[in-house]
């Protein structure tokens, strides 16, 4: 059994850790390709890396303008758009992961944040932009967690709460 992640377990891992093999390994054959392959196999990884990244920003996105819109007819799309993106963010994020995520959580919140201010500018709500928060009010495992919705930032409790239906 080869040494590193299994394959079965944690697939971004296990891309990384064969890259990193093959690039230390002697290649006296010059027929393989080692570099590039190598190369391939890191890339491989990093395509399970984009989207956990980019369906974090989405559900920061729609996060923030649960908090800041008053509009009631997108909340329950936003709530719903959350919903799906939880299901296929829970389908990928491996625990490796899940460490990139939670060490690029400022960037993925400064991107969604972004998207929302132009959200909250298409319906007429530019005047909330500006108490949107700088830094990320929320952790990865309240962003991750199933039927959690932070709640209206002029009454926000501090644990959040899911609206009525």
């Amino acid at each position: 059994m080869p040494d590193g992640p299994r394959y079965e377990d944690d697939f971004c891992a296990w891309t990384q850790y064969q890259a990193e093999v093959l690039h230390s390994m002697p290649a006296p054959d010059n027929r393989f390709d080692r570099e590039h392959v190598a190369e391939e196999i890191e890339d491989l990884g990093k395509s399970e890396r984009d989207p956990v990244r980019s369906r974090i920003r989405r559900i920061i996105e729609h996060f923030l303008k649960l908090s800041y819109s008053r509009a009631e007819q997108p909340r329950f799309g936003s709530m719903e758009t959350i919903d799906e993106t939880r299901k296929t963010l829970s389908d990928k994020l491996t625990a490796t992961l899940r460490r990139d995520a939670e060490a690029s959580l400022d960037s993925l919140y400064e991107v969604g944040r972004r998207r929302a201010v132009r959200a909250l500018a298409r319906y007429d709500e530019p005047a909330k932009t500006e108490g949107l928060p700088a830094a990320c009010p929320w952790s990865l495992d309240e962003i991750c967690r199933e039927d959690w919705y932070p709640a209206r930032a002029n009454t926000a409790s501090p644990g959040g709460s899911i609206p009525p239906r």
